[in-house]
Parts: C-alpha cells; sequence; structure tokens
C-alpha cells in the first residue's frame, strides 16, 4: 500500500510531481487555500507524513493523533511552528528546506535596504499625489551605500548571500554570529566580527538574519536602539519577534534611527498600526521566498524530504529520532 502524505496548503504543484507519483498525496480540495488545524487533527491518523507550511502549528496533540506519523516536512528553513522537542520524544522526523530560501531571501533584504536608504517607495508613493512632490537639487536627499557598513546579525546562509550583495555595492561588512566564521570565510567578504553591542554602535545599517530562538527574542529592542548608530537603518528578514515593535517605534518617532526596511513583525502578518505612519519605513508581508522559482523549488524540498526519508536517501533533519 502507498504511504499517504498530507499537504495542508495548495501550493504550485510543478515542485509535488515526484511525491504524487511515488505516493497517495492530499492536498486541500479545490478553490480552498489551506486545511484549519481542527481538519488536520482529524484527518492525521490515516497519514505517514505531514507536510506543514511555516504558519501551520504542528503541536504534541496533533502529533499524538498521528498514529501512523513518521515524518513532519516543514516546507520553511525556520522550525518555530513546530513543537520539534515532543516530535523527538515521539520519533517523529522533522525536516526544513533550508537553502531554497536563501537566495530570495538575500534579494528582498537587499531591496528593502535600498528602498529606505534611497527613498524609493517613499517618492513613488508622494509621486502618485499631485503637487505632493518638490524637485530640486537638495530635495528628497536619501542616503548612498557605497563605503557604509552593514552589521549582520546572523551570518548563516542568508547573512553570508546578503553579505555578497552588499559587498558587490561597496560596503563594508560587519557581524556577530552565535558561533565566530573560521578565517577563510571572513575573509571572502572581509567580514569583521564584532560584540553586538560594538556591531550596532558601529553600524549604518543593522541587517536581522537570525533564527528565532529564546535567546533571540527581542534581541533588538530599547537597549540595542539606543546603542546605534543615530540615523541607521533597520532590516528583518528573518522572524517578526526578534525586534521589540514598541521599541522600534519609540526609536523611528525620536529619530534615533533613520527608518526601516520590514518584511516580518512581532505580531503577526501584519504591522502594527502605528508603523505604517512612517515614510522612513518600507513595510512588505513576508516576501522573502516569495517567488515562483522559490515556491517549487521548496515543493520539491519538502517532498524530496519525504521521500529519501522513507527511502533511505538524505534529507535535511531538524532533528535526530535515532534512525
Amino acid at each position: 500500500m502507498k504511504k499517504r502524505v498530507l499537504v495542508t496548503y495548495n501550493m504550485l504543484r510543478p515542485g509535488y510531481s515526484e511525491l504524487e507519483e511515488k505516493y497517495d498525496v492530499t492536498f486541500p480540495p479545490e478553490g480552498r487555500e489551506s486545511f484549519t488545524y481542527d481538519e488536520v487533527l482529524a484527518m492525521i491518523g490515516e497519514y505517514d507524513a505531514l507536510q506543514s507550511m511555516f504558519n501551520f502549528k504542528v503541536d504534541e496533540p496533533l502529533m499524538q493523533a498521528g498514529r501512523r506519523l513518521k515524518i513532519i516536512s516543514n516546507y520553511a528553513v525556520g522550525f518555530d511552528n513546530i513543537d520539534v522537542e515532543a516530535a523527538t520524544r515521539l520519533k517523529i522526523q522533522v525536516t526544513n528546506t533550508p537553502h531554497q530560501v536563501t537566495e530570495p531571501t538575500a534579494d528582498q533584504a537587499l531591496g528593502l535596504l535600498l528602498a529606505v536608504s534611497r527613498r524609493i517607495s517613499e517618492m513613488d508613493r508622494r509621486l502618485r499625489i499631485p503637487g505632493n512632490v518638490h524637485v530640486g537639487l537638495l530635495e528628497n536627499l536619501g542616503h548612498s551605500l557605497y563605503g557604509k557598513t552593514v552589521g549582520i546579525v546572523g551570518m548563516g546562509r542568508i547573512g553570508q548571500a546578503l553579505a555578497r550583495r552588499c559587498l558587490a555595492c561597496g560596503m563594508k561588512i560587519a557581524y556577530n554570529n552565535r558561533r565566530r566564521l573560521d578565517t577563510d570565510t571572513e575573509a571572502r567578504y572581509g567580514a569583521r566580527y564584532l560584540p553586538l553591542d560594538e556591531l550596532l554602535s558601529l553600524s549604518d545599517v543593522v541587517s536581522v538574519n537570525a533564527p528565532l530562538t529564546p535567546e533571540t527574542y527581542h534581541i533588538i529592542g530599547r537597549r540595542e536602539f539606543a546603542l546605534m548608530k543615530r540615523g541607521a537603518i533597520l532590516i528583518n528578514t528573518a522572524r517578526g519577534p526578534l525586534v521589540d515593535d514598541k521599541a522600534l517605534v519609540e526609536a523611528l518617532q525620536s529619530g534615533r534611527i533613520g527608518g526601516a526596511g520590514l518584511d516580518v513583525f512581532e505580531n503577526g502578518d501584519y504591522p502594527a498600526d502605528e508603523l505604517l505612519y512612517f515614510d522612513n519605513v518600507v513595510l512588505n508581508p513576508h516576501l522573502g521566498t516569495q517567488t515562483v522559482e522559490a515556491r517549487n523549488e521548496m515543493a520539491k524540498q519538502v517532498s524530496d524530504n519525504i521521500i529519501n526519508f522513507f527511502e533511505g536517501g538524505p534529507v535535511y533533519k531538524v532533528n535526530d529520532i535515532g534512525r
């Protein structure tokens, strides 16, 4: 009998072609975006694999209901939506898609940086209102990136991909990471490792690219904004709760920082109301991996994780279940 796979969201199908050839795959019905938690809870007992989305909560009660469940293949690099400790205890493999998100998310971070520093989004909005832009040699001034320092908080795959792009813009690279990189990698980017406080005080741009953990929650808050160089720009394309939104609003209101580019928000999919009224803030609804290419590549990877798990190939493991 074929293995059964439950997919929580109606995604683009090309990346699932091999999975559908090999296994019995259930997607939400046509016209439905996704299954609800309660629907998955009721169905999961009949499935061997769950392909969850980054915004779908997979907790212990759901896993307990999956009496045949052997693998949760998460459609994301992050996995804070999954109770990994419970999965490990129940001998359920959790996997993710670390590589496919790297380049598009770094593109997004650079795009936000350019939009804020050169006031691209602001000027676009204002030009659409007749008489709202005065053109002059000293009007609408932004800031150049060339020669400036970007401080990257979290120098993993995405942080390094952003560093490559910033180097192409003539920027200097500083970084803070849980572990210092090897000397060859530092040399590749001309990157300086700095303690977080020093990085904040020296950087013209601070880009947050760390995973969300109990240790990184609000890694940028009131204290950190007070340390930042006056007029610096904050970019967050990682996870919203890495930044304290209330502290960010205060830093913007006081002019402590020069602007922000946000692809994620502390309290869900939408920004705090106060952020909507700053001309020097660019807001996007978590577009980091929202490209056709990335979506199909991620679908292929979550499929490969499931196929290889059952057939003995390599998977991107989040936990160790002793297999």
